[in-house]
């Protein structure tokens, strides 16, 4: 399996890199999973609406170039659905069953994403209904999709 996560940003924190560099460690044995970064556009104080929705098309339109033909688009907004990690468990095993070994993931920046990547969206995923720091939550996308792919495999895992 063949796994992107396309992200707007990049992270600093020295701790957030190392867990993310453990769990693509770990990883490793289950999928190919790759994250590719795109500049984050810088947001003045007292951003209009119309400029907001400037920015995300901007950032919108450098995470659809990186987004391959044929993949399985997953983006991760707080107006998506929410999973179980069973659920997400399961989803991923279907698609991998139905032959979609191509998955990938969206992060968008602090303003979100464009609408219009939601629409292209073959799955509109949140994790939760409160709002995480995006350079946490890509940590924590990483241990989800761990936790799915050891369920899949029938591994023991924290529950």
């Amino acid at each position: 399996m063949q796994i992107e996560i396309l992200t707007v940003g990049k992270i600093k924190e020295r701790y957030l890199t190392a867990g993310i560099a453990e769990y693509l460690k770990r990883l490793s044995s289950y999928a190919n999973v790759i994250i590719r970064e795109v500049k984050a556009e810088k947001i003045p104080e007292g951003i209009s609406v119309a400029e907001g929705a400037q920015l995300l098309d901007e950032e919108a339109a450098r995470l659809g170039v990186l987004i391959k033909q044929g993949t399985y688009l997953i983006v991760l907004d707080l107006a998506g659905g929410q999973l179980t990690s069973l659920q997400l468990a399961a989803r991923l095993d279907s698609l991998a069953t139905a032959g979609k070994s191509h998955l990938t993931f969206i992060v968008g920046g602090s303003l979100g994403l464009s609408p219009r990547l939601r629409r292209r969206a073959d799955l509109c995923l949140s994790f939760s209904a409160m709002t995480f720091p995006h350079q946490l939550f890509r940590l924590m996308l990483l241990e989800q999709i761990y936790r799915a792919l050891k369920i899949n495999r029938g591994e023991p895992y924290h529950k």
